[in-house]
């Protein structure tokens, strides 16, 4: 891919939406909310603060995400849809459960 965000802008792929419900009714396209959850698959270098130091971001590329609904641009890259969204847009880092 072609792309790198700038400063504090993150580039996420949503997660696919579930298909059927944990009861095992299958759900139509129609139907389907967009998941607020998604992968980060791409970081901006930082943002700068007023000493002119660039502060790193929290997140990095691999982390599943937490954002809000209306979140984000929508982007298409090499045929595969994306969101570019400020790191403010993100609710939180979701953690994988230890075995």
């Amino acid at each position: 891919m072609n792309f790198r965000p700038l400063h504090d802008r993150v580039l996420v792929k949503r997660t696919d939406a579930e298909e059927k419900t944990v009861s095992g009714i299958i759900i139509p396209d129609t139907a389907k909310e967009k998941p607020m959850e998604g992968e980060v698959m791409a970081v901006g270098s930082g943002i700068r603060n007023e000493s002119g130091s660039i502060t790193p971001l929290d997140v990095k590329a691999g982390d599943r995400v937490l954002f809000g609904k209306w979140s984000g641009t929508e982007i298409r890259v090499d045929g595969q849809d994306y969101l570019v969204m400020k790191e403010s847009d993100i609710m939180g880092i979701i953690q994988k459960k230890a075995a």
